[in-house]
């Protein structure tokens, strides 16, 4: 009987003269039409059946990886966070990325084949670098970067799955932060008052911009008839290159006598949420009007030094100010007004906390604080003991009023009968 010829496309199984056994299994079409016919062996013929079924099964299913080259972990991370990640992300998310895959990720796990990867990889990394000392936080940031970076790699077909979806990091404790109270915001009001750009300080205090919002902000963006404020930008940190060609001998481009700036002073902010109006209170409006007299005098004692930038916060030249300036300015307040050391963040998680002791409600205090997500208020919002004890009262209101009301009628009619 004549033997048929299989169709085209058809996988198969034969004995090689190595010994071995081989199986071809045609998965789609390469690039330039040809077929896409995978090569896959073993030792025995159960063993390259296997193979071929699980490619059979892949193409079936659509998620048979991508033909071309054979990354390893290493090459891939530095190709993503170099030519992918540094076109769509801000500077300093990228920064944040180079320093997961640099010091932590291409050191423990970047000699793997990426395909070859194990959830397990990358657990027994995280608890490595735990053990050598780095945070709960830091390894979820290698983990958070990883996890992107193979995301990519899985919708360019190089990834059938990610194994860092996979992975479990390690737990992040739920660290509670003390805000402070309003006696504690009054000293702080007060130790400002009679230093320069006091202003900034009652703005972060009662309205809870992020630090690079209230440092973006120019006189245009308030409007002190109106009682009106407008986020619209982020002051960036100042990032500097040589402007001498490397011929200054100095080893950061900060420190260069012709250094030039590698990075625009203000971006867009965090988010649309970000971009948000809030009105003033009465009282920040009389500091911001003090405060554009006391500016309007700087100019005229800077003459032609003064830097128009329009900034609502300025150095004593008009420059925008550094964050780190303002952050030494911050802790300096701290210490000014007698109050324990914290965060300049904690002034936003201050603000928020004033606005629930006023009742204010949640969608409106996600309009002010410029958050995009409900989630935020839990993260933000403290349950102080203000109003630990307001809900004490109405506790005790509710269950003991009535038999305090009655004990007090028994008690006033005992007064009242005559006396025998």
């Amino acid at each position: 009987m004549k033997k048929t010829r299989k169709p085209n496309g058809t996988s198969s199984i034969y004995l090689g003269k190595d010994g071995y056994w081989h199986g071809r299994v045609t998965v789609g079409v390469k690039n330039n039409g040809e077929p896409d016919r995978r090569h896959v062996q073993a030792t025995t013929r159960p063993e390259v059946h296997e193979k071929v079924r699980v490619l059979e099964r892949q193409r079936e299913n659509g998620s048979v990886r991508k033909v071309g080259q054979r990354w390893t972990v290493e090459k891939w991370l530095t190709h993503w966070v170099e030519n992918i990640a540094a076109e769509s992300v801000s500077d300093n998310t990228l920064s944040g990325y180079r320093v997961a895959v640099r010091k932590h990720l291409i050191p423990g796990v970047g000699a793997h084949r990426l395909e070859k990867l194990e959830p397990e990889n990358l657990e027994t990394l995280y608890r490595q670098m735990m053990r050598q000392g780095s945070a709960a936080g830091t390894a979820h940031q290698a983990h958070r970067t990883i996890r992107t970076a193979l995301n990519e790699a899985m919708r360019r077909g190089h990834l059938t799955r990610n194994p860092a979806a996979l992975a479990k990091p390690p737990k992040l404790s739920d660290e509670e932060i003390e805000p402070y109270t309003v006696a504690d915001i009054r000293a702080l009001l007060a130790a400002a008052s009679d230093r320069r750009n006091s202003a900034r300080w009652a703005i972060a205090l009662a309205l809870g911009l992020r630090q690079s919002e209230a440092l973006g902000l120019r006189w245009s963006d308030v409007d002190l008839i109106e009682g009106r404020l407008t986020v619209r930008r982020a002051r960036q940190r100042p990032r500097w290159q040589h402007g001498c060609g490397n011929t200054c001998g100095r080893k950061f481009g900060g420190h260069c006598p012709k250094r030039r700036s590698a990075r625009e002073e203000v971006k867009e902010t965090k988010s649309r949420a970000g971009r948000r109006s809030m009105g003033l209170p009465d009282e920040l409006i009389a500091l911001l009007k003090k405060h554009r007299d006391e500016q309007a005098r700087e100019r005229e004692r800077a003459a032609q030094l003064w830097g128009d930038g329009d900034w609502l916060f300025a150095t004593p030249a008009g420059a925008p100010l550094n964050p780190r300036t303002d952050y030494d300015e911050w802790k300096r307040l701290l210490k000014l007004s007698g109050l324990r050391d914290g965060r300049l963040h904690d002034a936003r998680h201050t603000a928020a906390t004033v606005l629930l002791l006023l009742g204010v409600p949640e969608r409106t205090v996600m309009g002010i604080m410029g958050w995009s997500s409900t989630t935020m208020a839990a993260r933000y919002q403290h349950i102080t003991a203000e109003v630990h004890r307001d809900i004490a009262k109405r506790v005790g209101e509710l269950i003991w009023t009535p038999e305090r009301q009655k004990s007090r009628k028994k008690k006033k009619s005992q007064k009242s009968q005559p006396k025998r």
